[in-house]
């Protein structure tokens, strides 16, 4: 009885039962048989649907029905915001929905939804499924504000290096959000991203070798055929010390993957586009995971000792 008010996300409102001459009944079934999944009060999703979300998706498919209930005199902002564009999530708290009043009030939490009320300009929002969030330079700036100086850089890294954003129209917000509550240390946390960076994890190992002193690398690095033809681009190099460097995740190899192609021919391409670069520059190839960044004394010292014996 319920499947007729199920949205194309897997969510269901208790209002629209109601709207159409229907009780509680059909959802308290629903919750009792396993079929549905109680998001917050008026709100559920299809169990199934909920089953398969990793940690991202399950705040996308909150946020969505928290925007169907509260309508267009708000709009998603924060990482509520960030998400639905594709941005990254890695160290940013989740739990919570944010929305900032298209009206000036707000500020409080209530029941898993954070109320802001900062200023928005006409150029701050923009629509987006059907209903407001706010536009993706302010997205990653009210983000990046709110989280760790690590998680802030992947996020302004990112919305740089999918060109959502100018460095410029963050330098821009930030100006106009120099007085605003929690916005201290945005500036510093801007300047330490490159806008190169095409996932969280290159951007962690830049900030990694700055942290730890090391040489900093050349992001995106071209490497030519003695023609002038170009044979590939590597995460990082160091030129001075013959050294080149990718960044391994799972997700990258699931982003170079060719339509019909396995993660292992994937991997084998790879392998063979490695040792094209190694033979055109004699350089090395390091080869970072995400594991290799929560042993971070032993990365330093295999950082150190390849780089410097190599230039040596």
């Amino acid at each position: 009885m319920i499947e007729p008010f199920i949205d194309s996300r897997g969510v269901i409102l208790r209002r629209d039962l109601i709207a159409a001459g229907l009780d509680d009944k059909p959802l308290i079934r629903a919750r009792k048989e396993g079929e549905l999944v109680r998001l917050r009060a008026g709100a559920g999703c299809l169990a199934s649907v909920w089953a398969q979300a990793d940690r991202a998706e399950r705040h996308r498919i909150l946020s969505h029905a928290v925007k169907r209930q509260y309508g267009d005199d708000v709009a998603r902002s924060h990482v509520s915001a960030l998400l639905e564009i594709g941005g990254p999530d890695w160290g940013i708290d989740l739990r919570a929905v944010h929305l900032t009043s298209l009206f000036g009030s707000g500020e409080r939490t209530q029941a898993g939804v954070v109320h802001h009320r900062g200023w928005i300009g006409v150029n701050d929002v923009r629509r987006h499924d059907g209903a407001w969030v706010t536009a993706d330079a302010r997205t990653a700036l009210d983000t990046a504000a709110a989280a760790g100086r690590d998680p802030a850089v992947c996020v302004l890294d990112w919305v740089q290096q999918t060109r959502r954003a100018t460095r410029e129209e963050l330098e821009l917000g930030i100006a106009r959000m120099k007085d605003w509550p929690g916005t201290v240390g945005l500036g510093y946390k801007l300047r330490l991203s490159n806008g190169a960076s095409e996932s969280v994890l290159e951007c962690r190992t830049h900030l990694f070798c700055r942290d730890r002193g090391l040489p900093m690398p050349v992001p995106q690095y071209e490497i030519h055929h003695p023609s002038g033809l170009l044979a590939g681009r590597v995460d990082f190099a160091w030129p001075e010390h013959k050294t080149m460097a990718e960044c391994d995740g799972l997700v990258k190899y699931l982003r170079l993957r060719r339509p019909g192609e396995t993660i292992v021919q994937c991997v084998l391409r790879e392998k063979k586009r490695e040792d094209l670069l190694r033979r055109l520059t004699g350089w090395q190839m390091i080869r970072i995971v995400w594991a290799d960044l929560e042993r971070p004394a032993v990365l330093e010292a295999d950082l150190r000792q390849r780089l410097f014996t190599t230039a040596a």
